[in-house]
């Protein structure tokens, strides 16, 4: 499916532990590039920002030093190791101290180029794109909400303060 050329990139003391990281790995295992930062795009899980500049890392590099093709490169393998792991520890109740292990992982990354070039299913439009959409967006919503305010007002009926003849009416209460 691939041809010889592969491009590696790497990243190391990642301050994340390598459980959390390689659940995120996982769903961009055999993903072309663009599917697959679309996929940490939209993940809303803290490794996915880590990945998703080493997987653009890993793109930008196989352009621009080996000349692959950036439509046919895809996600060819994922590993996540241990990386060091710094001990501290957290007092406790009579003079005690618990252990707590601040991990961290290594993530290596490798993209090779298949032979197919595969239709992108996701479109990933580019930032100032986005900012016109959504400035659009809310204008429209501002104007929605508008209308919704002047029809509220219309419907509702005058309100009714409370005169002097309410502060009159706590005074002449009785105890008992």
């Amino acid at each position: 499916m691939e041809t010889g050329k592969e491009q590696k990139a790497s990243l190391k003391h990642l301050h994340i532990a390598p459980r959390k990281v390689q659940s995120v790995a996982n769903l961009i295992k055999g993903l072309s590039v663009n599917e697959a930062e679309a996929q940490l795009l939209t993940n809303p899980r803290r490794p996915a920002a880590a990945l998703l500049g080493l997987l653009r890392s890993a793109a930008a590099n196989a352009k621009n030093n080996q000349q692959l093709n950036a439509e046919r490169l895809f996600v060819k393998e994922v590993r996540v190791d241990k990386g060091p792991i710094l001990k501290r520890y957290m007092p406790r109740a009579m003079g005690r101290a618990n252990l707590i292990q601040k991990k961290s992982s290594h993530v290596i990354l490798v993209l090779a180029e298949s032979e197919k070039v595969k239709p992108p299913r996701f479109k990933i439009t580019k930032p100032e794109r986005i900012k016109k959409h959504v400035a659009e967006k809310m204008k429209r919503q501002r104007k929605v909400e508008q209308k919704e305010k002047t029809r509220e007002e219309e419907v509702k009926e005058p309100r009714q303060t409370k005169g002097p003849g309410f502060i009159r009416k706590i005074f002449r209460r009785k105890t008992v």
